[in-house]
């Protein structure tokens, strides 16, 4: 799974000057492809539980989230999610060089939302434990279209109304992790992604 240095490159610069990216196409569709069978595959094998809300002991609580998710390792099974995660281990070190920002291991999971289900409006970082720095969130959805809802609306600063970013499959979303709240809209259609996030010690 190769990703081009300048696809980094335009990311670690906007990460500088304002602290989040969106970036269309920085996976090609065959990649984005193979990732979304495996995700569809686990999710059919039961692999997937409800996505709690809180460090620790996360509590389930369908009020505020409703997405299933299930866990990556580094030492996954299948090829593909593991290309994903040295893409992401290069990602790592470009973002450390760039921006010193002392990131040292990722936690990544497959997301899926259902038809309705939705994430409220929240924060990356825990308010009892400040190492998640970096979110990347890659969109593996086929042909996503505005009516289909599902939106990642997200809040440029405080005081802001939101801009809607679509979960086009290969669409990389990087941002600081302590400083922009965001929410997910309810989708009509199954939604699907690669959710990570990049921890200092």
């Amino acid at each position: 799974m190769v990703v081009k240095n300048e696809s980094f490159e335009q990311c670690i610069d906007a990460l500088a000057e304002r602290g989040w990216h969106v970036h269309p196409g920085f996976l090609a569709d065959e990649a984005v492809a193979a990732l979304r069978e495996v995700c569809l595959a686990r999710h059919r094998s039961g692999a997937f539980h409800a996505a709690g809300v809180g460090s620790g002991q996360a509590q389930v609580v369908r009020e505020l989230r409703g997405d299933a998710i299930a866990w990556l390792e580094v030492d996954d099974p299948s090829p593909v999610v593991r290309a994903w995660l040295d893409a992401m281990e290069s990602f790592r070190r470009a973002v450390n060089a760039g921006l010193y920002l002392g990131l040292f291991e990722l936690e990544a999971h497959f997301a899926l939302y259902s038809p309705g289900a939705f994430y409220k409006r929240h924060l990356d970082r825990f308010r009892d434990d400040e190492r998640r720095t970096l979110t990347v969130i890659l969109y593996l959805n086929e042909d996503w279209r505005p009516e289909h809802g599902g939106a990642l609306r997200f809040y440029t600063d405080a005081h802001a109304e939101g801009i809607d970013i679509e979960p086009q499959g290969g669409t990389l979303v990087t941002f600081l992790a302590d400083r922009f709240w965001h929410e997910v809209l309810p989708a009509r259609r199954p939604r699907m992604a690669v959710t990570g996030w990049f921890k200092r010690r």
